[in-house]
């Protein structure tokens, strides 16, 4: 069954490479009636393509460690472990984000893309949603530092035999790499095989 929802006001409280928007809304109850009309402020983001570089061949998953504002707070630091990601631009597809961000990040060409998941990432603050994928690369010959001088991206790879070790240390951080190293082990006999 769906529910219907009333949007009564729309605003645009902030606006540069971020937007933040307020909206107030009102919807059905579960019970029955309506609920009184509220306001929720949602970060605005979109739709951000992340991919785990994985080589079947020699059992590699490739892997980036960045700088992350988000994470400045952290205890550890906020340099992180991550995927491969990016936002799509203008007349891209996620196809065209994955395999643009695994050179520009990770510098390897994806030869086929597993679809991992898509989930929002934070749905009661922000638009933002992600499709996640495996990328089948070769990894031989993958590392250093990649990354756009002009989008202060500093982005060292990192080629490792099993990454699984790190998820269960806790020293994965972050949701996308976490959902993709977990889909991964539920899968690695059958993408090897």
């Amino acid at each position: 069954m769906k529910y219907r929802w009333k949007l009564e006001r729309h605003l645009t409280l902030y606006q540069k490479y971020f937007k933040l928007d307020e909206y107030h809304v009102s919807h059905e109850l579960f019970g029955g009636g309506s609920s009184p009309v509220f306001t929720r402020e949602i970060f605005e983001r979109g739709v951000v393509v992340a991919v785990l570089p994985y080589d079947p061949e020699r059992g590699k998953v490739v892997l980036i460690e960045q700088f992350r504002a988000g994470a400045i707070e952290d205890g550890d630091g906020p340099w992180l472990i991550e995927c491969v990601a990016g936002v799509i631009e203008a007349g891209e597809s996620e196809t065209d984000v994955a395999l643009r961000e695994c050179v520009e990040e990770a510098g390897c060409e994806i030869s086929r893309l597993e679809t991992v998941s898509r989930y929002y990432v934070s749905p009661g603050g922000t638009s933002e949603h992600c499709s996640l994928f495996c990328g089948i690369v070769d990894s031989a010959g993958v590392g250093g530092i990649h990354g756009l001088a002009h989008e202060h991206e500093d982005i060292r790879v990192l080629v490792v035999d099993s990454a699984e070790a790190w998820l269960s240390a806790g020293k994965i951080r972050s949701a996308a790499t976490i959902i993709a190293l977990q889909w991964l082990q539920l899968n690695e006999a059958r993408l090897r095989a």
